[in-house]
């Protein structure tokens, strides 16, 4: 059950008509979550509710028990953390680890395929993991660290757990941020409505819109079907999954946003513009802020940060960005991707770029824009061949048949559209445009970007794709 599906605009409403009859008390109130949230799940594959409720018994015994035996409580933790992190290995990285070791066996001479060993059940990857993982775990830290005190009542734990908005694609919810909000409800006024519906809308133009529109024109050259080739063809590939992943994941965390707005709650921001960024770091600071700050929390200062010298720093630095990478899948493409920004991000430190960058900031916006998209190519691609081959083909001049233009004309426009409107967003924060509120105001402005939005949808939407980030 996908945001944009008839079957999820049923759900909804089903669950909004509900709603004002169950919140008014704790337990009815997380019981209709809980119920809500395990159907929305369920949808997919039902047996996978089974791993939901194991990850989080788990954490809501950990939590339960860490206060209370302080004598054991950092083994109490590696057992949470072995349990959580064990089936994410299961499910996730079985494939990876026996590839690794497949390859690592090959190289010395013994011939064994060691996928064909593995249970069939391990081969399924669950939809959203990743992220109700590790929502789990920053339950469990934050209690170890006296951050938080345990909730006694397990339906308050998984109506924050499954929280159906974000469940698969994030954001990823702190447990400090949201069990005080889930302990009480709040009818949103007709302000936070408004909001809430705008959030939802240009979620939906975001995803059906632009990234819809432009998964054709990706999937056929990174499938090997389009006809076309060139160095003009593959930057504006790479250019244009630039602007698909953006929209298609920005897209689903202004949607979850939204619906939890219409519920009474806030989900923090996800996503801020980040291809306006002028260095990585800033970059990062505005990416998938949920994930990025996780790992800032729970792995960058844990590891000293850059607290303990400048080597170290660089350990510590390095060390997180391989373990995103990895958390977004198991393959190499994601640990070159990975490693990349860590040279990025290094060289941005030590080079004193951030200062630079303040006073030609358009210049190292587009480089950063550059750097990102070609890390992007690792993200994208099949295997690290494919992606060899593509940057390959972006800084060796090769001719371009420039029919492409043409014969994907009706995917491209929404590229041009996409940039059109990142493009202003960046002028305006710089205060180097004229305002059209100037003259019409607010309310009329996003009154009609709201109806261009919903006339796009209606009209202009692409083929329906499952959001990118389900697969992690």
């Amino acid at each position: 059950m996908v945001f944009n599906s008839i079957e999820f605009l049923l759900f909804c409403g089903l669950f909004f008509l509900l709603w004002p009859i169950f919140r008014t008390r704790n337990n009815s109130r997380w019981l209709l979550i809980v119920v809500s949230s395990f159907i929305f799940y369920g949808w997919w594959d039902w047996r996978f509710l089974f791993l939901i409720i194991f990850s989080g018994l788990i954490d809501y015994i950990t939590g339960w028990f860490l206060p209370k035996k302080q004598r054991y409580k950092k083994f109490i933790l590696q057992c949470s953390l072995a349990a959580n992190l064990g089936s994410l290995a299961v499910f996730k990285y079985s494939v990876f680890f026996a590839t690794v070791l497949t390859d690592a066996l090959s190289f010395g001479g013994v011939e064994l395929n060691l996928i064909e060993k593995i249970p069939e059940f391990a081969l399924i990857l669950p939809v959203g993991i990743s992220f109700y993982t590790f929502q789990s775990l920053s339950y469990t830290l934050d209690i170890y660290h006296g951050r938080l005190k345990p909730v006694r009542n397990i339906l308050h734990f998984f109506a924050y757990l499954a929280m159906f908005p974000q469940l698969v694609a994030g954001p990823i919810v702190r447990a400090k941020d949201f069990l005080k909000q889930l302990s009480s409800y709040r009818i949103p006024n007709s302000i936070e409505v408004w909001n809430a519906t705008k959030l939802i809308v240009f979620g939906l133009f975001q995803k059906m819109v632009i990234a819809d529109n432009l998964s054709l024109f990706i999937d056929s050259a990174y499938g090997g079907i389009s006809l076309f080739d060139g160095t003009l063809y593959w930057w504006v590939v790479a250019v244009a999954f630039s602007i698909q992943i953006y929209a298609d994941f920005s897209g689903y965390s202004l949607i979850a946003r939204g619906i939890a707005k219409l519920m009474g709650y806030h989900f923090k921001m996800n996503f801020n513009h980040p291809y306006i960024s002028a260095t990585i770091k800033e970059f990062w600071s505005r990416w998938h802020i949920s994930l990025s700050t996780w790992f800032r929390d729970y792995v960058y200062i844990p590891l000293g940060g850059s607290r303990q010298g400048a080597l170290m720093g660089m350990v510590a630095l390095c060390s997180t960005m391989l373990l995103s990478g990895i958390w977004h899948g198991a393959n190499y493409t994601f640990i070159i991707w990975a490693s990349l920004h860590s040279v990025f991000l290094i060289a941005e430190r030590y080079v004193g770029i951030s200062k630079i960058s303040k006073k030609y900031p358009l210049l190292f916006t587009t480089i950063v824009f550059i750097q990102v998209t070609v890390a992007w190519v690792y993200f994208r691609a099949e295997s690290v061949q494919q992606a060899n081959t593509v940057v390959g083909n972006l800084f060796t001049l090769k001719s371009t048949d420039l029919a492409f233009i043409n014969y994907y004309f009706n995917n491209l426009i929404f590229l041009f559209i996409a940039f059109v409107i990142e493009s202003f967003i960046y002028f305006k924060k710089k205060r180097k445009t004229v305002l059209i509120r100037l003259f019409i105001n607010q309310s009329t402005l996003d009154s009609l970007k709201m109806a261009c939005c919903i006339l796009l949808i209606l009209f202009f939407r692409g083929e329906g794709k499952q959001f990118i980030y389900f697969q992690f």
